[in-house]
């Protein structure tokens, strides 16, 4: 009744089958890790957010990498801005994610001699990238400068490829290490994404605060690929049965047909 099953296109669908319904599991759990990563991260910029403002050297020091819990804490930082090294990073988005421009990256000198990068917001690009393009001037004398605490930029945790031969003053990731050495100066870990206080005539833009409210679509869909798992043997005895159908319906047509012809035969028989 099922030897068609033995059939080699029904046990090549069989075997796929059986291929199909782990994979499609493994990719709901890996959807299902990405909405757990994407809550956690949520309720760590709402904490870090909602924590008090602290000095920036009690989260970072010279060379430190700066760990994650302490991403988007709220830091303030005294100093004078150093405009001979300021630079602009590429290819970045405006607070509307459309249009393209540049970070304002300018070292903020300490009190005792560090220094800290300070991302003071988004410019335009303007038409000609090959140039150091019209920066708003940064204040000048002692500030003080409240923002976000950042990691450090890579390659690896970014994916932005960082390119060499870049136009003068200008960079792809905003990194301090690498920054200390163009400047020779000690450089605190990672870097300042300022807050306040905000830019005469909001320029630079000031980088809008993350998003922590929304948590994707990842859970609906592990439990899409869950449902699809799920379908695959459903599906497999569907077809099955309707196989069986079908041959059980052919064989009974064959047998009428054949039987029919039979009857004829015997008539014409019984007429000679």
């Amino acid at each position: 009744m099922y030897r068609f099953l033995l059939s080699r296109q029904w046990v090549i669908l069989t075997l796929v089958g059986l291929v199909l319904i782990p994979v499609m599991i493994k990719l709901g759990y890996w959807q299902l890790h990405r909405h757990e990563h994407k809550v956690a991260q949520n309720q760590l910029i709402a904490s870090s957010l909602a924590a008090k403002p602290v000095p920036v050297t009690d989260l970072t020091a010279p060379g430190r990498d700066l760990p994650r819990r302490e991403m988007w804490r709220t830091v303030t930082a005294t100093g004078s801005y150093d405009t001979a090294h300021e630079v602009v990073v590429r290819q970045r988005t405006a607070a509307d994610e459309q249009s393209i421009g540049y970070y304002v990256l300018t070292p903020l000198v300490l009190g005792d001699g560090d220094a800290v990068l300070v991302n003071r917001g988004w410019i335009s690009a303007g038409d000609d990238l090959t140039k150091f393009p019209d920066v708003p001037a940064a204040p000048k004398g002692k500030v003080t400068v409240t923002g976000r605490m950042m990691a450090d930029e890579t390659t690896e945790a970014s994916g932005i490829k960082d390119t060499r031969g870049l136009p003068a003053r200008q960079v792809m990731l905003i990194n301090s290490k690498e920054q200390a050495k163009r400047t020779g100066r000690p450089m605190l870990g990672g870097y300042v994404e300022q807050t306040a206080p905000k830019q005469p005539g909001g320029k630079p833009e000031l980088v809008p605060e993350p998003d922590h409210d929304s948590i994707g679509p990842h859970m609906a869909y592990a439990i899409q690929w869950w449902l699809f798992a799920g379908a695959v043997p459903v599906g497999w005895v569907i077809l099955v049965r309707r196989e069986r159908r079908d041959r059980a319906a052919a064989a009974a047509a064959a047998a009428k047909t054949s039987g029919e012809a039979e009857d004829a035969r015997e008539s014409a028989d019984a007429t000679a």
